[in-house]
């Protein structure tokens, strides 16, 4: 018999909360971790993208978090990207409804004196990325004294961001008396040595093998020999797919993003692009309009790959191959969420098979490969980034150098060219030196 939530001694405001969400039943993970996060030991949760691993961890520490009019944070959830950021209040914001709890949310390329404010008006549930969080403290606006909770939501996400110092540095200023939890859905060397230094005997919640995909994801990839073969699949696929409804585009960097976006002109009004580059409105409008699917594709780098959560994706095309095998399980499970099918496709071409082999190796599983359609037109025009490299293996061979002036073997100037006699006392002396040899010898 399925377990619901009353079944994990949830309060009422937050069953009643759950009940306006239209949330009845708690994921495996949500199930499984709700007692051990309640014993108040250090947690490391391991679960797909798109289990519920956010309520995973809200739910057993809002159940714990009583009234306080403490004006310092109580819980601290850091996340990589601003997105998350947003994502994870409103979350929060949604389960303390009928409840006293005040809740913050803080990110950079925003006006820190507003947050500042914020955070100083007290809260009790701070929800932060790595660099604003030290900004914050640095400022003496923020004190984590009052700290019994700390989650840190896609570490190995951060890492790869480069927060690497941010987040030792949090580690070590945070009181040594707290629970420390971690939800990821894949753990690498990097974290796990982080884990082993900063975590008190932690108790694992693992659900799946690591790296494992959700198993209601069709996984299929189209050979392709260039980045222009791949704009007009994914154009053909645009006209032609009907399926083809609410698509999120992985590319490997932000140009590629921009060039698909000119390239894809008929679909100008359908499309957006979001990554580092783009201004925080741009971006939250981008993924606002996603989810309300008022647009039809989103070009995306790996920016929002992790812990964001889209409802109902259709489809998730990898226009690049990523270099980090467990980036890919991240990407493709924007699709296939809360037991719903989905569909992962990748574009692949000879420089990529070798981070094929290391994805299926990871999955233990073939991803499925589909035969181009005969439409598509095959370009045989290149990217500068797709252009051979020509080298002569002949040029400068046995070749010796040969000088024709400057450097070290240029001509003195005229005025370099006189004897350094010394200053005037020296030459005085040897003036009367040599007057009085020749009274001598005279």
């Amino acid at each position: 018999m399925m377990s619901t939530f009353t079944d994990l001694n949830l309060s009422k405001p937050l069953l009643k909360a759950l009940a306006d969400i239209g949330f009845e039943n708690p994921t495996p993970i949500q199930e499984k971790s709700f007692p051990v996060i309640m014993s108040g030991n250090d947690v490391v949760g391991i679960a797909q993208t798109g289990t519920g691993k956010t309520f995973a961890y809200l739910l057993p520490i809002l159940r714990q978090l009583t009234y306080s009019e403490e004006r310092h944070p109580r819980v601290l959830i850091v996340v990589p990207t601003r997105e998350l950021v947003v994502q994870v209040e409103n979350e929060i914001q949604k389960l303390v409804k009928y409840m006293s709890i005040r809740v913050v949310g803080v990110y950079g390329a925003s006006n820190i004196n507003t947050q500042k404010q914020k955070v100083y008006d007290g809260c009790d549930i701070l929800v932060a990325t790595p660099g604003r969080l030290i900004d914050l403290t640095l400022s003496r606006t923020l004190q984590f004294s009052s700290i019994k909770k700390l989650v840190i939501d896609e570490v190995d996400e951060m890492l790869n961001l480069g927060f690497r110092a941010q987040l030792v540095q949090i580690l070590d200023i945070l009181p040594i008396k707290r629970q420390t939890i971690l939800f990821s859905a894949t753990l690498n060397e990097d974290v796990e040595a982080m884990i082993e230094k900063y975590f008190n005997k932690p108790q694992y919640v693992e659900l799946i093998t690591r790296g494992t995909p959700l198993a209601k994801i069709i996984q299929q990839y189209y050979a392709v020999p260039n980045f222009y073969t791949k704009v007009n699949l994914l154009e053909w696929l645009l006209l032609n797919e009907k399926d083809f409804k609410k698509v999120l585009v992985f590319v490997k960097n932000k140009l590629v993003a921009d060039d698909i976006e000119k390239e894809l002109q008929d679909f100008v009004d359908e499309i957006a692009v979001i990554h580092s580059n783009k201004s925080q409105p741009h971006r939250f409008n981008a993924v606002k309009q996603f989810q309300e699917e008022s647009i039809r594709l989103l070009i995306a780098t790996d920016v929002v790959a992790r812990g964001l959560d889209f409802k109902d994706v259709s489809h998730v095309v990898n226009f690049d191959l990523p270099a980090v095998a467990e980036s890919y399980v991240h990407r493709i499970g924007r699709t296939g969420r809360e037991g719903k099918a989905g569909i992962a496709m990748s574009f692949i071409t000879e420089k990529d098979v070798a981070y094929q082999l290391a994805i299926e190796q990871l999955m233990n599983l073939k991803i499925t490969a589909l035969d181009l359609p005969e439409d598509v037109e095959i370009s045989e025009v290149l990217t500068k980034d797709e252009m051979p490299v020509k080298r002569d293996k002949n040029i400068n061979k046995n070749k010796k150098p040969t000088y024709s002036g400057g450097g070290a073997f240029h001509e003195k100037k005229d005025k370099n060219k006189k004897v350094q006699l010394g200053g005037k006392r020296r030459q005085e002396k040897q003036r009367r030196a040599l007057e009085k040899s020749r009274s001598k010898r005279g």
